[in-house]
């Protein structure tokens, strides 16, 4: 069955530092995930740590990318989405 998905309204931010749920060591994202890491956002803490932003969902760590959106749905869960498909799953709401 072909179906559309429901409208719901969700407020979607361009990912700035602070937006996150967590940060993983970037040299744990390396060796113990399995994705592609060209784009993902590296953020250097003061101790020279370098840290993999990621937004928590129900299934698991979603690591952010240079130029992702974090979308807030109205029933209070959080998704990342790349700025190439963004625009093609939301379109913004007149007030």
């Amino acid at each position: 069955m072909k179906c559309i998905r429901m409208e719901m309204e969700a407020d979607v931010k361009q990912y700035e530092q602070g937006m996150e749920d967590g940060c993983e060591l970037w040299a744990d994202v390396v060796t113990k995930g399995w994705i592609v890491t060209d784009s993902l956002v590296k953020i250097t803490r003061e101790d020279g740590a370098i840290v993999c932003p990621y937004i928590k969902t129900r299934r698991g760590r979603i690591f952010i990318g240079e130029g992702d959106y974090i979308i807030y749905d109205d029933d209070g869960t959080k998704h990342v989405c790349g700025a190439d498909k963004v625009f093609k799953r939301y379109r913004p709401v007149e007030c």
